[in-house]
């Protein structure tokens, strides 16, 4: 939504060349700041990034885990493993089965995803409520050199 003060305003480059501002002798430039005032987040945008950074979060450790129980599986932990739990549930075919732990760690992972997407898009409406009583967060901005 553009504001009022907004319209009619040009945004405009400055564009510098060693050919048009080189002068003889440098001198050291002070490098810009501007301060900028965070009043509003939109849940929405927050609500899609966080699905997509907490998805990507989740294939991460996905795809970690598999590689884990992959590593313990050549190495013979597993089946060490199998045989302890058996014998402590005195149930000689006990066996883990990979399809089954990790479809139901996807699921679970998938419900983490949404819940803690939508536990950032309250905050960021939380955000948005007292940021119009406190009037936001002013950051500044710097230029490096």
């Amino acid at each position: 939504m553009e504001r009022p003060a907004e319209r009619g305003r040009v945004m405009r480059a400055v564009v510098q060349t060693e050919d048009f501002t080189s002068r003889g002798e440098e001198t050291p430039t002070i490098p810009r700041q501007s301060t900028v005032v965070v009043r509003r987040v939109h849940p929405l945008s927050v609500l899609k990034f966080s699905l997509l950074f907490y998805f990507c979060l989740m294939l991460i450790v996905l795809f970690a885990l598999i590689i884990l129980y992959w590593v313990l599986g050549v190495i013979g932990a597993l089946n060490s493993l199998q045989h302890l739990t058996g014998e402590l549930l005195a149930n000689n075919s006990y066996k883990f089965n990979g399809f089954w732990i990790f479809s139901r760690l996807f699921l679970v992972m998938a419900a983490g995803v949404v819940v803690w997407s939508l536990v950032n898009t309250c905050l960021a409406m939380l955000y948005n409520l007292i940021s119009d009583v406190l009037g936001g967060i002013q950051v500044t901005l710097s230029e490096r050199r």
